[in-house]
């Protein structure tokens, strides 16, 4: 059992919300996570439900932010809330832009340096975290579900894409759809994984939906006055792909919301909900 740090517990909605540090063996180096634990937690096992923040957040973000214990409690839900990268790893270049490196970790394996030896969140999310909390909280064994904004949107359905057996349920907000046709998409691909695209489409939604990966029905919100909608978020690219595959998508967009976290508060319990239909069966 890997033992934890606790940095801070809160009573919230009948629960707890802690945050906690650990040393990660697949990140070499200490990592930060947040659980939200439903009351229903201190009673039996309960269902786990994983987030994954956008660019420059951390394990605290959404927790703060966006509203959701209250849902997560009302369903019986566990919140759990990765940090969105490494931390402190002695990469010079890390802290450079605000959209690469650190705080921007796109939730997959880098296999270039000087990131190849850190940035393994991909591992990170769907091998070590899960056994650090299943060691740890009452979690109840293979009921998982996944969801995201923006950076976090594009590895919620890349993950769930990727590791169909890991995830029951799967939801995005406003998230990077197709991220090897975008900006931020080019630059961190680029820089974690080289400059071959083929090497990109193994971690693009679009693209893997194409090539035949399945996942259960999606749930993506858009809000239509995001100003990256256009030229980073793509949802339209999304649409498309689940038309031609036969995958199964809602996208709901929604007039005058923007990207932050007003537009998440205001339909995160949907999205619990969502996932609650599936996990709590």
């Amino acid at each position: 059992m890997q033992a934890l740090t606790v940095l801070e517990e809160h009573a919230c909605f009948g629960g707890v919300q802690g945050f906690y540090e650990h040393a990660s063996d697949v990140i070499g180096l200490p990592m930060r996570f947040g659980v939200y634990r439903p009351p229903q937690a201190a009673r039996a096992p309960v269902p786990v439900l994983v987030y994954l923040a956008g660019l420059t957040c951390n394990e605290q973000t959404f927790a703060i932010k966006a509203g959701a214990q209250q849902f997560a409690a009302r369903h019986g839900l566990m919140l759990v809330t990765p940090d969105t990268s490494p931390r402190n790893t002695g990469v010079a270049q890390a802290d450079k832009d605000w959209d690469f490196g650190t705080g921007a970790g796109f939730y997959l394996d880098a296999t270039e340096e000087p990131y190849a030896r850190h940035w393994r969140m991909e591992s990170y999310v769907t091998q070590e975290l899960p056994r650090v909390v299943a060691q740890n909280f009452n979690a109840k064994p293979g009921k998982s579900g996944i969801f995201g904004h923006s950076m976090g949107g594009h590895g919620a359905l890349t993950l769930a894409l990727r590791h169909p057996e890991l995830y029951d349920s799967v939801s995005a907000l406003a998230p990077i759809c197709a991220p090897g046709e975008v900006p931020w998409g080019e630059k961190a691909f680029t820089g974690y994984l080289g400059a071959d695209p083929a090497r990109w489409a193994e971690h693009d939604a679009v693209r893997l939906i194409a090539s035949g990966a399945r996942a259960p029905q999606l749930l993506v919100d858009q809000g239509t006055a995001d100003q990256f909608l256009q030229l980073q978020l793509r949802p339209e690219l999304l649409e498309a792909a689940c038309a031609v595959a036969g995958q199964p998508l809602l996208l709901r967009r929604h007039e005058g919301y923007d990207h932050g976290y007003f537009f998440i508060a205001s339909v995160v319990a949907d999205h619990i909900a969502h996932h609650a239909k599936t996990l709590c069966a």
